[in-house]
């Protein structure tokens, strides 16, 4: 990234940097249960979107906002993030096939369930779907497959069903909503992301090797460790 446009970014980032609350799972959920009451509409329209910090009105939005928003408020950017991600490692992203993507789009990368799943993966820890309640931690990251082949995405909470079930913040139609629907759809991931606080978008440093360069250039190097487009709803990720 050249460095006018890299300075512009973090320019643009320094008031979230000033307002970022700790990356715990405990701040996460906090962060998205603010959203409950607030987020009132499911509204998968594309649009475009300032960048970086970029968001539709907090009055509505698709699954996706609700993580994004949340990581927001801890002072990471995924709209950042998942496209910068998206253009060093074009091909493992557009592997989903689903999309028909000829390019990453600043606009609508990180509002797609399956971008986001795969950047958890490749940047956090991927765990294996389970169907013991136990499995779930407050601050996990949890995605399904719908009726109709439709996505979603949802982030555990740190309360409980009375059959001791974790409840899920997600918006799945009626806004931000706190519920019991984790084990109502087939899981397709689970994620654990623990960024370090005040860290909105890291990018590696400069490098001064072309070979280094060209590691970064495909993608590889990185740890390891998925809502819409012009004509696909948010939602169906």
């Amino acid at each position: 990234m050249p460095i006018k446009p890299l300075f512009t970014v973090m320019l643009a980032l320094a008031p979230m940097l000033a307002s970022a609350s700790p990356a715990t799972p405990q701040a996460l959920v906090a962060a998205a249960r603010k959203q409950v009451g607030v987020t009132v509409q499911y509204d998968p329209r594309y649009e475009r979107l300032a960048y970086p910090g970029g968001d539709v009105p907090l009055e509505r939005g698709v699954c996706t906002d609700v993580v994004v928003r949340a990581y927001r408020q801890l002072g990471q950017d995924l709209q950042v993030l998942v496209h910068e991600d998206m253009r060093k490692a074009w091909q493992v992203y557009q592997q989903q096939g689903r999309w028909q993507m000829k390019g990453p789009d600043r606009n609508i990368d990180h509002r797609r369930v399956p971008n986001l799943g795969t950047y958890f993966a490749r940047h956090g820890t991927s765990l294996r779907p389970a169907k013991e309640a136990n499995a779930y931690r407050a601050g996990d990251i949890v995605t399904w497959r719908l009726p109709r082949n439709l996505t979603h995405i949802g982030i555990v909470s740190d309360k409980q069903s009375w059959s001791g079930v974790p409840l899920i913040i997600h918006n799945i139609g009626e806004g931000a909503r706190e519920e019991n629907i984790l084990f109502s759809y087939p899981i397709t991931g689970h994620y654990r992301w623990q960024p370090l606080a005040g860290s909105p978008a890291r990018w590696p440093a400069p490098c001064r090797y072309r070979a280094c360069r060209w590691r970064h250039s495909q993608g590889t190097g990185l740890r390891g460790g998925l809502g819409h487009g012009k004509s696909w709803p948010a939602h169906t990720g």
